[in-house]
């Protein structure tokens, strides 16, 4: 099953309540469940704006502008959001419940209370643009300290290799061919996260995406992704013609296992990940250049997915030596169309042949 937001909803108004539970304790304004009610109000159309369930577009576009005026735009929307909250939320009080003289009186902010949600909404413009910036997943990991300790954990890796990038910074230029990388890797963002994957590099005009085994398999949440993001090209293929002349083109190598996870750096902190499953799918993406693949798997992460959704099939491709790989690999291309899907078995049974026995 997808992953669904909607649970986002109800948790957005609760962190609100409890923001405001705590500038009802700290500054003594009134009765507590006002305070809640408030802050349920003022704190969810914010925390739901993050989430892109509030004005994604804006949102969008928010987030690709510089540091500076990202934080002054995104601070200017918080200040409206919290106005129009406060109003909301002081109109609820005064109606139902008669915790001011007047609407009047209901419609004005206190300075404590501007104040204070002008500092949260600061903090928070603060974390969530370092989150931007290192990654919503390696922040998160980061921040609790999970791999502060080197540890094993089966993952599944994808590369994806933006093709036509060189050819492109030869016509163009080479920072013309940084804002196209650019636009394409903001393209990815959502893609990702949609499929609750992680962006944990950029090497030229490649992207590294990860997911925990877990995440990666469910319903092929790792080849949904590489497919969506192919969708969202095309969908915007005319902007993307307009503006750079050409629609992105990509290659995908795909592919699972076991490996050490570690927190390195001490000015500046990077989780990493060690093991011949980064190194095996790299050399993935190099063969799909070679055999004029676009989306490549290995059979390994085949056999972890099972059956594989109905609007994507496989195409076994046989067994591959890869450089520092003692056995070849089996591995298949996927592509997709709107069919009954091949059994898992039977992919990976031809995978296994030679391409002329298939």
């Amino acid at each position: 099953m997808r992953f669904s937001p909607r649970w986002f909803y109800l948790v957005a108004p609760g962190l609100g309540a409890l923001a405001g539970l705590l500038y009802g304790s700290i500054f003594a304004v009134g009765p507590l469940t006002g305070s809640a009610i408030r802050g349920a109000i003022i704190g969810a159309p914010i925390l739901l704006y993050e989430r892109r369930l509030l004005l994604p577009a804006m949102r969008e576009r928010v987030r690709q502008l510089a540091t500076p005026l990202f934080l002054i735009a995104t601070v200017a929307i918080y200040v409206g959001m919290i106005i129009a909250g406060n109003a909301a939320a002081s109109t609820v009080l005064n109606r139902l419940f008669r915790f001011m003289y007047s609407e009047r009186n209901a419609m004005l902010m206190s300075q404590s209370g501007l104040l204070y949600a002008l500092g949260a909404s600061a903090v928070a413009v603060f974390v969530f643009r370092v989150r931007d910036l290192i990654g919503p997943g390696v922040f998160a990991n980061l921040l609790i300290g999970r791999y502060h300790r080197p540890i094993s954990e089966e993952r599944v890796f994808l590369f994806l290799d933006v093709t036509g990038s060189t050819r492109f910074a030869d016509r163009h230029g080479d920072r013309a061919a940084q804002a196209y990388l650019g636009q394409v890797f903001n393209a990815l963002a959502l893609p990702v996260s949609r499929a609750r994957g992680s962006i944990d590099d950029y090497i030229g005009d490649m992207a590294l995406v990860t997911w925990t085994i877990e995440r990666g398999t469910r319903d092929a949440a790792c080849l949904r992704c590489v497919f969506d993001f192919a969708a969202r090209l095309a969908e915007d293929a005319a902007a993307w013609t307009e503006r750079f002349g050409q629609v992105p083109e990509f290659r995908a190598a795909l592919h699972c296992g076991s490996v050490v996870t570690a927190e390195i750096g001490l000015e500046r902190h990077k989780i990493a990940y060690f093991g011949d499953v980064v190194n095996t799918t790299a050399r993935l993406e190099s063969l799909s250049k070679t055999l004029g693949v676009h989306v490549l798997v290995s059979a390994d992460l085949l056999d972890r997915i099972g059956r594989l959704p109905d609007d994507l099939v496989a195409e076994g491709l046989g067994r591959h030596s890869l450089r520092g790989r003692d056995e070849p690999l089996a591995v298949a291309a996927i592509t997709q169309r709107a069919a009954a899907p091949m059994p898992t078995s039977t992919i990976l049974s031809r995978a296994a042949q030679p391409p002329g026995l298939r």
